[in-house]
């Protein structure tokens, strides 16, 4: 990081962009010298339409969006960073590391037909850092610890109940305990795989936001744009027992490492999960009649974006 601390004045650049200030051409072309890569699953990449439109071209299948917060940060920091974005919906922790990954799109059958699918593979997402990439983020670990397979049967075995008990949390609970040590094992890997591929980097872990309210009782049992037939037992749990140990289980794996920072959106959004009226995460369907299974919506991007930048530009300070 020392050869950061030459650069003051272009860091200097980078708050006045920040801030909204329209820069002389110059300090712009100046500014092109830090090297970005976006690393990480559909929180990052954005994959559902609440996030915006899909950009690729070809399609990939990995449904990056234009309103995801790699694409907000490119367009509100302007030239200080150049972006490669290879972000992937459903990407692994694997996926980031060293495992090619089979992108599904948004072929989600019988709910969903991609036409565009099945799509080829795409190279592990750490191919694309380099000596030369300056600046790391990555989000990343709920498709390890199988949320997604969470959500569907805490889904089924709540609409069998009535609403009534946990009986995901009577499911899963035992095994929860191993899944996480996988996630901490494989976080730790391609933490280490990233630095050696890119020693000089700054490598920013971007945590998950908030998704289900601090009391599970406002949530509203078999409302779709919420989260359909889970019970509220089960989200408490969710909550408690899943997604809050996940974030920890990132930020302590971070936190060994000394090129590696956290970056916390799970504060900042506390009042904003599925259940809240100015809710920031979708529930399974944003209405009309959009998919969206649980996944942030252009405002909580612009919300993780303001906290990714302010990480990024303290990174090259």
């Amino acid at each position: 990081m020392a050869r950061f601390r030459t650069r003051l004045a272009v860091v200097g650049s980078a708050a006045a962009l920040a801030a909204g200030a329209v820069l002389p051409s110059q300090s712009a072309s100046a500014a092109q010298e830090f090297q970005w890569v976006a690393l990480g699953d559909s929180y990052t990449a954005g994959a559902v339409r609440a996030a915006g439109d899909t950009f690729e071209v070809p399609h990939d299948g990995c449904e990056r969006t234009d309103r995801s917060y790699p694409q907000v940060v490119d367009r509100d920091l302007g030239g200080l960073f150049d972006l490669v974005n290879v972000s992937c919906g459903a990407a692994t922790i694997d996926n980031v590391t060293d495992t090619p990954q089979e992108p599904v799109g948004r072929h989600l059958p019988p709910i969903a037909e991609d036409p565009d699918y099945p799509f080829p593979a795409v190279p592990p997402q750490s191919e694309a850092v380099g000596a030369d990439t300056d600046v790391i983020t990555v989000g990343v670990g709920g498709n390890t610890l199988g949320f997604a397979d969470f959500l569907a049967t805490c889904t089924r075995l709540g609409g069998e109940s009535g609403g009534a008990g946990t009986p995901c949390k009577d499911a899963f609970a035992a095994e929860l305990p191993a899944r996480l040590k996988k996630v901490r094992q494989d976080y730790d890997r391609m933490l280490a795989v990233l630095h050696e591929r890119a020693p000089k980097a700054k490598i920013l872990s971007v945590g998950y936001p908030t998704i289900i309210p601090d009391d599970a009782s406002t949530c509203t049992f078999g409302d779709l744009t919420q989260f359909g037939t889970i019970t509220r037992g089960d989200l408490a749990w969710l909550r408690t027992d899943v997604l809050e140990p996940l974030n920890k289980t990132i930020k302590d794996s971070t936190g060994t490492q000394s090129a590696a920072g956290f970056v916390d959106l799970s504060t900042p959004s506390r009042k904003h999960s599925v259940c809240d009226d100015a809710k920031w995460i979708e529930g399974f369907v944003t209405l009309p009649d959009r998919l969206s299974f649980v996944h942030p919506n252009t405002l909580g991007h612009r919300s993780a974006a303001d906290h990714v930048e302010k990480a990024m530009l303290d990174a090259i300070s």
